[in-house]
């Protein structure tokens, strides 16, 4: 007596999901790595490829081109740090509180983004060039201004800031201050013997960027 055999079909194994977002996100990610330790001619895509376990031709099928992606690379360090900044909800605190807050938050970002430092100074390096063709970063600063500038305003009308300040101004000097305590740290410190990773030496320049910075701003 022959006996028939029901066997299941086999099911075939679920093709891994296209995630066209998460690939971009993760070659972005890398790609910051890359043009920070190496600069736009340095870096190379075979690299970023190979790290993102992608291929050269996914990468310009996504950014166009090398340049295209160290673009977007540079929008997207921008906007991380501009998205931040609105969740700091300077409103909510007293002028001066609120400026000390900015200040710190700056300065905390720049010393734990270090490759974001290096884009800047790459593209200060190429006189702006990239970052002249992008529309984004320039909207981008906008609320970044504004927020200083409202910020400036209260602390004017509570009469605890002095008045004839620029926003932008003020921006600048924060910025330079946090900028510098990375950019320079290898020189610096060699020149003056310095350690400027150690947790104490940061805690103190912390301090005292954010005290300066409230000392300029504020009404004698």
């Amino acid at each position: 007596m022959n006996e028939t055999v029901h066997r299941r079909p086999v099911k075939k194994a679920a093709s891994r999901t296209n995630d066209p977002e998460r690939t971009q996100a993760n070659i972005l990610q890398v790609a910051e790595v890359e043009f920070g330790e190496k600069g736009l001619a340095g870096a190379r895509i075979d690299e970023i490829a190979a790290a993102t376990k992608t291929s050269k031709r996914m990468i310009y099928y996504y950014f166009g081109s090398k340049e295209g992606l160290y673009l977007a690379v540079l929008e997207e360090s921008y906007r991380r740090v501009r998205d931040i900044e609105s969740e700091l909800h300077l409103e909510d605190l007293e002028p001066e509180q609120a400026l000390r807050r900015l200040v710190a938050f700056t300065f905390d970002h720049h010393l734990a983004h270090e490759n974001y430092i290096r884009l800047v100074m790459n593209e200060n390096i190429n006189r702006g060039q990239f970052l002249a063709q992008s529309q984004r970063i320039q909207d981008l600063n906008v609320p970044a201004i504004s927020a200083i500038k409202r910020l400036y305003q209260r602390g004017v009308k509570a009469g605890v800031f002095r008045a004839g300040l620029d926003a932008v101004d003020i921006h600048a000097s924060i910025s330079a201050l946090s900028f510098f305590n990375v950019s320079n740290r290898h020189t610096f410190g060699l020149i003056f013997k310095l350690d400027m990773r150690s947790s104490a030496y940061i805690a103190h320049r912390r301090d005292n960027v954010v005290e300066m910075i409230a000392r300029f701003v504020r009404k004698p």
